[in-house]
């Protein structure tokens, strides 16, 4: 145990302050004595968490030893009491419950460190747990002997000792400790797979340094590929949104890696709810020749496809109602229409009527399945549809984009897109000028 006071001591410095997952149990007792052993050199506060899943009738009792030793050694005793709603999953609940107890208690105590007693036999089950069950490259590592969060740093001090190592220690210092008999139970996942490691262990001895060594590997790899995914992101995803043009440009673990970061971004506590069948239908969209398309994601999220763009659509746009138009007109937060006295400009965001030639009131809404136009300098009708689909207007924006038409219904103006047979050149007569200001690139690919 040499090593593990060593890396100890070049973590923790005077005055920090450091929470203890503290059960009772063999390996979270060497720890505490261990750390016992190190205030008596570098004082810093020490807390010790005991949480009571109220599993066992031996709960209350393995309570009340932890917190008599903990406080006969000048420590900090905090504890909390596990409510059940359904007894299902327990290991994953219990799991969650504990972090955000431990959580609470660093913002309490404004600690730097949270300690756990996580040792080497402990990565090597789930390392073969995740790898049996499948999981991410990362999740392939298992865990790290040293993980930096944003509010304070993680350490598992003895993932570089086994199980034996632990009991020979607190036999050889006398420390008391309580069993918890459910540890051997195979109702319990975790129970199943610790059945395996003496068969790995008669056939090497050192057979948790070669796990760790695995794992150590894979996160010096996963370092290596997250710095690329971050760069990645930096170029691909702006404003929420994914440049499919650059994406598909990227090695495809790195597409893949992108991907999920996003996810994680978008889902946050439920990324559980995406698996590998919705991973398949995001690659496939993203990755499909048709403009515009979508698919239904987990939680009521949407994920649109627009040309070379892929985004989350969250709600269903709301269809407007229609809108007279007069002097001022906003149409969305960033879409709005403004009477000119005069102008120089000639673009699609212009539109000159002569009043005499047409029917009032003039007034602004959604299109209509059966809205045609007759464009400018360009003889017959044309679909509002087939215009839109002509000039890449996305799909979402087709059913909320603004058509002006007259007192007759009659579109003669798809602001930004296209202008009617109605609208006069500079040098006609007309004594009508509209304006359509827009914040949005109607010609977003």
């Amino acid at each position: 145990m040499n090593e593990v006071m060593s890396f100890l001591k070049q973590c923790i410095n005077k005055e920090d302050t450091v929470i203890l997952g503290l059960s009772g149990g063999p390996d979270s007792m060497a720890l505490f004595h261990l750390l016992c052993t190190l205030k008596k050199e570098i004082p810093f506060t020490l807390v010790c968490a005991h949480i009571n899943h109220h599993l066992r009738k031996e709960a209350l009792e393995e309570e009340k030893f932890v917190k008599e030793y903990t406080l006969n050694q000048h420590c900090i005793f905090e504890k909390k009491d596990l409510e059940w709603q359904k007894k299902t999953n327990i290991e994953a609940q219990a799991r969650k419950k504990r972090y955000v107890f431990f959580e609470e208690l660093i913002k309490k105590y404004h600690a730097k460190y949270l300690i756990t007693a996580h040792h080497g036999d402990d990565l090597t089950e789930t390392i073969l747990m995740h790898i049996n069950r499948g999981s991410s490259f990362k999740g392939y590592a298992g865990f790290r002997r040293k993980t930096i969060y944003k509010d304070y740093i993680l350490l598992r001090p003895l993932i570089t000792v086994t199980k034996e190592e632990i009991e020979n220690y607190l036999k050889s210092e006398n420390i008391p400790y309580k069993l918890d008999e459910s540890n051997t139970s195979f109702s319990y996942t975790r129970n199943r797979y610790r059945s395996l490691l003496p068969f790995l262990k008669k056939e090497n001895p050192k057979s948790h340094a070669k796990f760790l060594k695995f794992s150590e590997e894979l996160f010096l790899i996963e370092d290596y590929l997250e710095k690329m995914t971050q760069s990645a992101l930096t170029k691909v995803y702006v404003f929420g949104k994914v440049n499919l043009r650059e994406w598909n440009r990227l090695d495809f673990i790195i597409k893949k890696r992108v991907l999920e970061s996003i996810l994680k971004e978008e889902y946050q506590d439920d990324i559980d709810k995406i698996n590998d069948r919705h991973v398949k239908q995001i690659f496939t969209l993203c990755t499909s020749k048709k403009p515009n398309q979508e698919i239904h994601l987990p939680l009521s999220k949407t994920l649109v496809k627009e040309y070379n763009t892929l985004y989350f659509c969250n709600k269903e746009n709301q269809k407007r109602e229609e809108y007279i138009l007069e002097d001022h007109l906003v149409w969305s937060p960033k879409e709005r229409f403004e009477k000119l006295k005069s102008t120089d400009e000639k673009s699609n965001f212009i539109l000159r009527l002569d009043q005499k030639e047409i029917a009032f009131p003039i007034k602004v809404r959604t299109r209509k399945n059966s809205d045609v136009m007759e464009i400018k300098n360009l003889n017959g009708t044309k679909k509002v549809k087939d215009i839109f689909i002509n000039e890449k207007i996305p799909k979402r924006k087709r059913d909320t984009y603004p058509i002006v038409v007259d007192g007759h219904d009659q579109v003669i103006w798809i602001p930004g897109v296209k202008k009617s047979k109605f609208d006069k050149n500079s040098h006609e007569f007309y004594d009508i000028i509209y304006k359509y200001v827009s914040e949005e690139n109607v010609d977003e690919k």
